[in-house]
């Protein structure tokens, strides 16, 4: 007996189906972490730390026919709440080289910038724990980021741009 689809999802699973991606390679680009703590000669004692992550990506089409790099940009900034002293300074660029097919035009922009970190963030993730460990302070478990809200955030502050870049323009006519 044949199994029916109904006619809407057939086209949906086939488009799904067309899409293909592979991880061809994934690296440390540029990694640095400074202790400050022991540059300062301060003692651990009682910290406080906050810890603020910011991230920022970045793609290319790569001369290849269907690859692209991403890289992902982590700068993890740890200060102590009592008075501010920096703890650590962390800088991550964490690249991926992919080979898509079957991703339209149009989608390729957010398919790099959303699919492709959620895929390297985890290895992101590790490095961040080990060398936060190794730099002498407790493991850093950075929170999963929302590549989707960064994206659609990054949108909303290029059309704000382009927003206020023309409204100059329309006062001088």
């Amino acid at each position: 007996m044949a199994e029916e689809t109904p006619a809407g999802n057939g086209a949906a699973a086939a488009q799904q189906q067309q899409i293909k991606m592979q991880v061809l390679a994934q690296y440390v680009r540029d990694l640095s972490f400074e202790n400050l703590v022991v540059q300062k000669g301060l003692g651990a004692g009682e910290v406080q730390p906050d810890i603020q992550v910011a991230v920022s990506l970045d793609a290319r089409k790569r001369p290849v026919a269907n690859q692209y790099e991403v890289i992902t940009k982590f700068k993890v900034t740890s200060k102590n709440k009592v008075n501010g002293d920096v703890l650590f300074l962390l800088e991550l660029e964490y690249g991926g080289t992919f080979h898509i097919e079957g991703v339209s035009d149009e989608q390729i922009h957010p398919f790099l910038l959303i699919e492709c970190p959620r895929l390297l963030f985890p290895f992101v993730r590790r490095i961040i724990s080990d060398v936060t460990r190794d730099g002498g302070f407790p493991p850093l478990n950075v929170d999963t980021v929302d590549f989707m809200a960064l994206y659609r955030q990054e949108l909303a502050r290029r059309a704000q741009a382009q927003a206020a870049q023309a409204a100059p323009a329309e006062k001088v006519n």
